[in-house]
């Protein structure tokens, strides 16, 4: 393995508990956000990489990580892929630091329950031997902030800062020219047992590496996505509708169905007598007959008959007749009047 060669670390080794039920079943990565699952449209972050076939990606997987797998190979065979267990969660350097095996030479960190807009391009010709993506915030004191130094440099991360004085919130995307130097701190960060909440966190090791002089700089996204709670899955099926993913011109040939863009219909769907959008997801092989189905997502597989909904988020392989409200409705799941 060529140590020069890019390595994407994505640690996906979580429960995804504020997303129950969804995920008592499958990984949050594999729920579907418009046109794609939240993992495809994580990748399809990267296609501005330098020289992509040479990358390689390490999946750290936990729960469910089988599924994980079983989706990359079959959706994406032609990526280079390792997968790596994290079988006892202790937070994101004792993740990283499982993948010491695949690491060597630069290293890109993206944690997926959020979704950036961003150019890898500059990777190649970057001179600091770090840089962390941040968005400025109107609240930053749930995320974590970069203080920066005169230069413009970054001097300290801090996690969930009590003050409004810094508005640079960690959106979770790092890289590092040496995954080397990066697998020493977090060694060094173990040792030291700095840790919060009994997990290690890779703010803390970074923290670690700027002690010893790592020259970091920030990367700034103007376009910062969440999927990890209901709430956020929408939001976000709104944007990326709002924003290149819609087949409103296609979904147009359903029969006697009223569409409101914007909307993403899968082709193999099946929607009759029914009015949807505007914000609807609805995915493949579903059958929706008489509903109205706004601002909701309706996962792969599912049937719905004579149901109205509104800010729903429906699993896969559902079945629904007659309902009216707000749902939120895991998979395989049976609900009728």
């Amino acid at each position: 393995m060529s140590s020069s060669s890019l390595k994407i670390v994505i640690p996906m080794a979580g429960y995804g508990v504020r997303l129950r039920p969804h995920t008592w079943s499958r990984p949050k990565q594999l729920i579907r956000i418009a046109d794609k699952m939240v993992i495809d449209h994580v990748l399809d972050t990267f296609s501005s990489i330098p020289d992509p076939a040479r990358s390689e990606f390490i999946f750290i997987v936990g729960y469910l990580g089988d599924k994980i797998e079983d989706f990359m190979r079959t959706q994406h065979p032609d990526l280079k892929v390792h997968f790596v267990v994290q079988a006892e969660m202790r937070g994101q350097s004792h993740a990283i630091a499982l993948a010491k095996d695949y690491l060597g030479g630069p290293v890109l960190i993206l944690f997926p329950d959020t979704l950036i807009e961003t150019d890898f391009s500059f990777i190649s010709s970057e001179t600091a031997s770090g840089v962390t993506w941040v968005k400025a915030v109107p609240d930053p004191r749930r995320f974590g902030v970069a203080d920066l130094g005169e230069d413009g440099r970054v001097t300290h991360l801090v996690e969930k800062p009590q003050d409004m004085d810094n508005n640079l919130a960690l959106v979770g995307c790092y890289y590092f020219k040496d995954a080397q130097a990066l697998l020493h701190a977090i060694d060094e960060q173990i040792q030291r047992n700095i840790q919060l909440k009994n997990e290690f966190y890779l703010a803390d090791a970074v923290n670690v590496m700027l002690e010893h002089g790592l020259n970091m700089r920030i990367q700034r996204v103007d376009t910062w996505l969440d999927a990890g709670t209901p709430d956020d899955v929408l939001n976000t099926n709104r944007y990326l509708l709002d924003h290149g993913h819609d087949n409103t011109t296609e979904a147009y040939a359903h029969k006697k169905t009223v569409i409101r863009p914007p909307v993403f219909i899968h082709p193999s769907a099946t929607v009759e007598n029914s009015v949807v959008g505007p914000y609807s997801t609805i995915g493949a092989e579903c059958n929706i007959q008489s509903c109205i189905v706004r601002d909701s997502i309706i996962d792969d597989g599912s049937v719905v008959t004579d149901v109205i909904m509104e800010h729903s988020l429906i699993g896969q392989a559902v079945n629904i007749q007659r309902k009216a409200g707000v749902l939120n409705v895991g998979d395989q799941t049976e609900l009728s009047l």
